[in-house]
């Protein structure tokens, strides 16, 4: 199946997102809460007068659809907030962060400790917290002439995916890819792998999965940066998609809200392959602990339980966060980036995130974790 129905570009909702430029808010810049609330969980925090001011954030690109969505949600009862996000990617957006040019982060990883010992000198007390606020399963994207441009999936395991990622399967008609395949022609054609060039929470995330299920296969480290010189690098999710797009026999990673028309890769999960679906990710992080010996306070970070099964199951996935402060230096942030957070995290802000970039929503103890980290937000 085709699945450009999951990704819907609205470019009025973009325009509203550049209205402010970034050098516009300094010192983690720019107003109090919306009244949303969190999914199937109170919001404990009062009513007050909608926010104004200029307000800017930056990160990651997986974000930049839901993004777009929450500024109009929130922009609905905060007319007076004008809110920019620049989609640099998660390393930079939030080393942006840590120089308080900015709000909030977006990340697709969660913080390093020497990240979070870098923002004490951002925030006004304490130090910088993430929480997850968007959920999607990441696509293993083709473009294969008669297999794609047909809305057939190809079906892999992991240690097949990690190869082809790695050099070491390099023909379409492959066995190994073949053997998985018995019902479709797949040509004597060259892979031609397409990865981030950029620093990206997406490649970590991707290959965490590799990391895990197909640790023969992947002898890399952990790292937001491509470990490796295997095919041609494209700067953001955009870039990858594009690139994919260009040129038959091309295969690359990118978050489910971008994959368009391409075809994409049903993973296998026990003794069945699952095709994409936000739903199966939501399975997976159901089904995953919160890491409670990560440094700092108030934050919510996922261990992503790749090895969950069941029907449906989408194990190749990414938890992407927004990352801010417990104190401000300044009020205007502080309130702005508590009543954002809770719009965000509200069961309103979910369904506005999956309705535009296909996400699947929080489930309801994360949200009430995001919720009271939220609430720490001094506003006073």
């Amino acid at each position: 199946m085709r699945k450009n129905v999951l990704f819907r570009s609205i470019a009025a909702i973009s325009g509203l997102a550049m209205l402010a430029s970034l050098a516009a808010c300094g010192d983690n810049t720019a107003s109090t809460d919306n009244g949303s609330s969190n999914n199937n969980s109170s919001d404990t925090t009062a009513k007050s007068e909608p926010i104004s001011g200029n307000f800017n954030g930056a990160g990651a690109s997986s974000q930049k659809s839901a993004v777009d969505a929450w500024v109009a949600g929130f922009q609905a009862t905060n007319p007076d907030a004008k809110i920019a996000y620049d989609p640099s990617g998660s390393g930079s957006g939030v080393k942006t962060f840590l120089t308080g040019a900015t709000a909030w982060a977006g990340s697709d990883k969660a913080l390093a400790d020497e990240d979070v010992d870098d923002s004490k000198s951002v925030c006004a007390s304490g130090t910088a917290f993430d929480i997850p606020v968007y959920i999607s399963p990441i696509a293993v994207i083709f473009n294969l002439k008669g297999v794609s441009d047909a809305g057939k999936h190809i079906k892999m395991d992991a240690a097949t995916i990690a190869k082809i990622f790695d050099g070491k399967i390099t023909k379409w008609n492959d066995p190994a890819i073949a053997d998985q395949n018995k019902d479709l022609e797949l040509p004597d054609l060259a892979i031609t792998v397409v990865h981030r060039s950029d620093k990206s929470g997406t490649t970590q995330n991707f290959v965490s999965y590799f990391k895990d299920q197909a640790a023969d296969a992947w002898s890399y480290d952990l790292s937001e940066n491509w470990p490796n010189s295997v095919g041609q690098g494209a700067k953001g999710t955009s870039g990858v998609v594009s690139t994919v797009k260009q040129a038959d026999g091309t295969i690359g990673y990118a978050d489910f809200s971008a994959v368009g028309d391409l075809g994409t890769v049903a993973v296998k999960v026990g003794d069945t392959y699952n095709e994409i679906s936000a739903e199966g990710a939501t399975k997976v992080v159901d089904a995953s602990e919160i890491d409670s010996s990560v440094k700092g306070d108030n934050r919510v970070v996922v261990k992503i339980n790749h090895a969950a099964t069941g029907e449906g199951v989408y194990p190749i996935l990414l938890v992407s966060y927004m990352i801010a402060c417990p104190e401000y230096k300044d009020t205007k942030t502080a309130e702005f980036a508590k009543s954002w957070l809770t719009y965000v995290t509200s069961s309103e802000g979910q369904k506005a995130a999956a309705a535009a970039a296909g996400s699947a929503p929080l489930p309801d103890a994360i949200a009430q974790k995001d919720a009271a980290s939220i609430e720490a937000i001094k506003t006073k």
